[in-house]
């Protein structure tokens, strides 16, 4: 079964912690108890179509990867069908990649991209551009929402690579890719022929990414060569792996698991040996993970204390270099990705699937501590 979908769409509710605070340099210079952390959440963004993957970019800017509004055509008949989360119906414009800058104000940076739903069933879930991702000054975007299989015959999901004038062009072919290097353990009730990727992250002039339902991590060069760093349905079976980061050179990622999924959701190393290790358990439908600067790690949970996707319940989890673990943030409604910024906040895609038009909005988290003498970290 699926782990992908949303019960009934519900209000969202922001739970701000108060702050009492004499330093605001948390996260990335002081070694505060976990303890004494305190974080203030308020709307950076909103009136997004299904935002996702976040980044930002060399200058100093936010973007924005959106699901977009989804389509009305099908292709059945035409090529083979997604088992439960299908047919889909899509459509080759719907989905656009978006520039957030400082006041608040959205631009959009490339337009005209594919954006297919799940069926009506499955609460028509939409996908579009999963995530994005800057090589130097190049934006690149990765698309989930394309192929065939998701009612858009005209285009395969891909890497694209971001132009002047809101243009874009395809580099790599994941569709292809996929079909024809298939991972060892598929999961036949969620297999998708044309993937459905979720995030990329750059890494030594690379791009790495993860597909959840075949289970995979691949990388894809600038020239848009693509090889399969880890098949990870081998060893783990079908664990619908999720937001991948690098950290000290390794890779982090987190996973949804299946129903029910309370408390079942993880987060991954794979080491330089390509063994897999959990490093952390005990989440419910991780789909964002992120590291401060002394070691922090932050999970993100899509729902919490609910065996399904439950809108109002996705918080912020921040584990300690030492083990201990704070909930930072809370009343969260089905969030898909979280970064640091270079204001050293803390920035949330809410309302990231499941959603109406236009509901989708980003949150920024402030992080402080509240002790007057704080030890600098070494």
């Amino acid at each position: 079964m699926r782990t992908k979908r949303l019960l009934p769409f519900c209000a969202i509710t922001i739970i701000a912690l108060s702050i009492s605070s004499c330093k605001k340099d948390f996260p990335p210079t002081c070694n505060c108890s976990p303890n004494d952390l305190v974080a203030s959440a308020s709307v950076y963004a909103s009136g997004l179509n299904n935002p996702r993957g976040l980044k930002f970019g060399p200058d100093g800017y936010l973007y924005v990867a959106e699901g977009g509004i989804g389509g009305t055509d099908s292709t059945i008949g035409l090529c083979m069908q997604v088992p439960s989360a299908g047919p889909y119906k899509g459509s080759p414009t719907g989905a656009d990649i978006i520039k957030i800058n400082k006041g608040g104000q959205i631009t959009v940076v490339a337009d005209n991209l594919p954006s297919s739903q799940t069926n009506p069933g499955l609460g028509n879930l939409v996908s579009g551009v999963a995530d994005i991702a800057f090589i130097d000054h190049t934006l690149y975007g990765i698309l989930a929402g394309a192929g065939c299989s998701h009612g858009v015959p005209s285009l395969p999901n891909g890497v694209i690579k971001v132009l002047p004038n809101k243009k874009w062009d395809m580099i790599a072919n994941l569709s292809n890719f996929q079909m024809n290097n298939p991972v060892a353990n598929p999961e036949p009730d969620d297999f998708e022929p044309d993937g459905t990727w979720f995030s990329m992250q750059a890494e030594g002039g690379n791009l790495y990414a993860v597909e959840p339902n075949h289970g995979e991590i691949d990388k894809i060069d600038r020239w848009g060569n693509i090889t399969r760093v880890v098949d990870i349905s081998a060893t783990q079976g079908h664990i619908v792996p999720t937001s991948m980061v690098f950290h000290n050179g390794e890779i982090y990622f987190g996973n949804l698991s299946t129903f029910p999924i309370t408390g079942k959701s993880n987060v991954y190393k794979l080491g330089h040996d390509g063994k897999i290790s959990i490093v952390a358990s005990g989440f419910s439908m991780v789909t964002g993970i992120t590291f401060d600067k002394i070691g922090g790690l932050y999970v993100l949970e899509s729902t919490t204390n609910n065996p399904f996707p439950t809108p109002g319940t996705g918080d912020v989890i921040r584990i300690d270099p030492s083990g201990s673990r704070i909930q930072l943030v809370t009343g969260l409604s089905v969030p898909t990705a979280l970064v640091f910024g270079p204001d050293e906040k803390l920035y949330i895609s809410n309302f990231g699937y499941g959603a109406p038009p236009g509901v989708g909005e980003i949150w920024k988290v402030e992080i402080t501590c509240t002790k007057q003498t704080l030890k600098k970290a070494s």
